[in-house]
């Protein structure tokens, strides 16, 4: 069974068919998903979501979201955190981290949250889901500077082979997904091939990050074609790995799995409550779709990005 450790399940994407989404992922082998917030205003979406199908979620505010955030937005991460402390479906501060690849983003606001975030995952002992864009070299720096000893998932990571293992030396486990499935992407086809078993966690970003066969031409996204990303595709993403690495479908599952669980410690206690659907939903609003960025950084930019 898959561990889908990054999928954006409350994005409006997903609206139309939501619950087809998950039915299609389980179906398709994928026992548990980590939906990690984006924003101070997604918080309740993404645990709303989460009980509602018995999946994890993580809090957190992401870089191309703090252009619009405040320090009120730090102040309740850490109100929601303590919150729900006892929930065992909070298993990471995230997605947090830094996007050097967006130039409109304001690098000292993006450390100034990226740091405070930092220093509540070492306040609530939690690990942390890291958006890794052109950004590794400070990132382990904030790491190394806060004193964070929790761990968590370097996401989507494209880094080096140096920086890669700077993060396992911090206790990380590193997010592979729909890229590693594109023949151009050496050199992350590479780390994924060769890294340490113990490195790899399994990802969608969905709706974003589509694998090589949900891939379209310009023309064809422009003449309607659509290029969501599912969690259901997790599994044919690890047969991909599988085959990198030399292993079984079976083994890539098992491997992965248990590196998640490592990364993620509070995952290994909803074990198969993941297969049950709707049995937790909590009372209080419908959940929404994830906010969009703020005008400063555009749903083209975001969408390039991943979220």
């Amino acid at each position: 069974m898959w561990i889908d450790t990054h999928c954006h399940l409350d994005a409006g994407e997903f609206d139309i068919d939501r619950t087809a989404v998950v039915a299609r992922a389980r179906a398709a082998g994928v026992q548990q998903i980590v939906i990690p917030a984006v924003a101070a205003e997604n918080f309740d979406t993404v645990r709303l979501l989460a009980h509602a199908h018995g999946f994890a979620y993580a809090l957190g505010i992401h870089p191309l979201y703090v252009m619009r955030a405040t320090e009120a937005d730090i102040a309740a991460l850490d109100e929601a955190l303590t919150a729900h402390r006892d929930d065992p479906r909070l298993v990471a501060i995230g997605e947090i981290g830094l996007d050097f690849f967006v130039k409109s983003l304001d690098v000292q606001r993006q450390q100034w949250f990226y740091l405070e975030q930092l220093k509540l995952a070492r306040r609530h002992r939690l690990p942390v889901i890291l958006h890794v864009r052109r950004s590794a070299d400070q990132l382990l720096a904030g790491l190394r500077r806060i004193g964070l000893d929790t761990g968590g998932i370097g996401h989507a990571f494209n880094g080096s082979r140096q920086q890669a293992d700077a993060f396992l030396g911090l206790g990380f486990c590193l997010g592979f997904g729909g890229t590693l499935t594109f023949d151009r992407s050496l050199q992350i086809r590479r780390l994924a091939a060769e890294l340490p078993a113990e490195a790899l966690v399994t990802e969608t970003d969905a709706p974003d990050i589509p694998p090589q066969w949900l891939y379209r031409t310009a023309e064809e996204r422009a003449a309607g074609a659509s290029m969501r990303n599912e969690p259901g595709e997790l599994p044919r993403i690890g047969a991909d790995l599988a085959a990198l690495r030399g292993w079984s479908v079976d083994e890539a599952a098992r491997i992965t799995r248990h590196n998640a669980l490592r990364a993620l410690p509070r995952l290994a206690a909803l074990g198969a409550s993941a297969a049950v659907t709707g049995s937790e939903a909590v009372a209080g609003p419908a959940p929404g779709p994830a906010p969009a960025p703020g005008p400063v950084v555009g749903p083209a930019a975001a969408a390039a990005a991943g979220r």
